[in-house]
């Protein structure tokens, strides 16, 4: 469900960007903090207004493009098998790797997920992908296959009551996959980029009630007391791990103090200034600590709790000291609210245009505009200032949204389920 995944140097071509212009991963950089402070792209936009080009994509999938260089990546279902494919930033497809057997998503009757909802993830020199089937899969920037391993035949099937939504990271070298489910093995793994190799593994598991242990978050990579740290939230706890060895450094709980039933969560983390906020109890609030230390934190890392300010899909924009959190669905759905990092306090609100429709793309903050995606297609956009959101715009797409959006220079890209966009002057 949710809406919300080196080699060899003589099998890689691509070179690193040298204007800096890439988003490599989901939310663009390790932090989470989904916010490309500058870009300056276009504020209105429509199938025909802005439109620099559209591109139908060859089957269905959720995950957020990804940009390196001169290309535009995403995952995708064709004809029943995971696949990545690649586009130019002028919307011509560049290649496609089509891998094996794919595993359709649940959904139900709204026919909300696939098999393809995470992003995927490059250093530059090689693309590294991860389906609801288990597959991992390691790319030369060119498209080629390099290898290839399937996590559930390894260690263990997928039991999530939804499909799988983590996007892997890079960290400590290496390719970190976080697989956290309630019921059977619930995990960090390191793999060798080149090679696949298991460089370690670390079981995370914690006494938690139905459903709760099961996670669809992306872990942050972060730096934290002066040493790279994977910061994982799921399992009603906050764990920071050592991506050399996995190790688990410390760890935060206080989310679900009467170990409520079914509190799985969807809104990864983001994190700014060493603080790290997240939505929890299915989004009906939002919590942040300071993260750092040693083995238990959790009395000691707490800055604030907010009540009723939360989203069960969409992630926090992390920017600048604030967090930035949309209320996504039930009766405060389309609500934003701009939150003090280290106090929480609430420093504005305000409610979008009412709608039955909810949220699950995550916010994006390009340059002063905040960019919010409904899935009925519906994209606003509204300036933000110290008192909240000016010159706000409505823009349709005939199209159902569920990936976020990414923002480069002057350039919009947006993932639909029938098409890829990409807006600008």
């Amino acid at each position: 469900m949710n809406t919300r995944i080196i080699l060899a140097t003589a099998l890689i071509g691509g070179a690193i960007s040298a204007q800096g212009q890439d988003w490599r991963s989901w939310r663009g950089d390790p932090n989470g903090r989904g916010a490309a402070p500058k870009a300056q792209t276009v504020t209105k936009f429509s199938d025909d207004e802005n439109l620099v080009w559209k591109t139908e994509l060859p089957g269905p999938g959720n995950s957020t493009p990804i940009i390196s260089g001169e290309k535009l990546i995403v995952t995708c279902g064709i004809d029943g098998k995971d696949a990545v494919v690649a586009y130019s930033l002028q919307g011509k497809e560049l290649w496609r790797s089509v891998l094996g057997k794919e595993t359709a998503g649940k959904g139900g009757n709204r026919n909300k997920g696939t098999g393809s909802n995470s992003s995927v993830v490059t250093d530059g020199r090689g693309i590294f992908a991860y389906f609801k089937s288990g597959r991992v899969a390691a790319l030369t920037m060119g498209g080629k296959k390099v290898w290839e391993l399937n996590l559930h035949e390894k260690y263990g099937e997928d039991t999530l009551w939804w499909d799988q939504g983590s996007s892997p990271v890079l960290a400590g070298g290496l390719l970190v996959v976080a697989v956290m489910q309630t019921e059977g093995n619930s995990y960090l793994v390191g793999l060798d980029k080149k090679t696949s190799k298991e460089v370690w593994k670390t079981e995370r598991q914690f006494d938690v009630a139905p459903e709760s242990g099961d996670s669809y978050t992306t872990p942050l990579v972060m730096t934290i007391d002066g040493q790279e740290t994977i910061v994982t939230w799921g399992a009603d706890h906050l764990t920071g791990h050592d991506p050399k060895s996995g190790k688990q450094i410390w760890f935060c709980g206080g989310f679900n103090p009467n170990r409520t039933k079914f509190w799985r969560v969807i809104s990864s983390p983001a994190a700014t200034d060493g603080i790290v906020a997240l939505s929890y109890a299915r989004g009906l609030q939002t919590g942040a600590i300071r993260a750092g230390g040693k083995g238990d934190i959790s009395k000691t890392a707490w800055l604030w709790k907010n009540d009723g300010v939360g989203a069960d899909a969409a992630s926090p924009i992390a920017h600048d000291g604030k967090f930035f959190v949309l209320n996504d669905n039930g009766k405060k759905r389309g609500l934003i609210t701009c939150l003090d990092a280290v106090t929480g306090k609430a420093l504005w609100d305000q409610k979008l245009p009412k709608a039955p429709q909810i949220y699950y793309s995550s916010p994006l903050l390009a340059g002063d505009n905040l960019y919010i995606a409904r899935v009925d297609g519906t994209i606003f956009c509204g300036t933000v200032t110290k008192d909240g959101l000016t010159n706000l715009t409505e823009n349709k797409l005939e199209d159902n949204l569920y990936a976020s959006l990414v923002a480069i220079g002057n350039k919009l890209y947006v993932r639909g389920r029938k098409n890829l966009y990409c807006f600008g002057k």
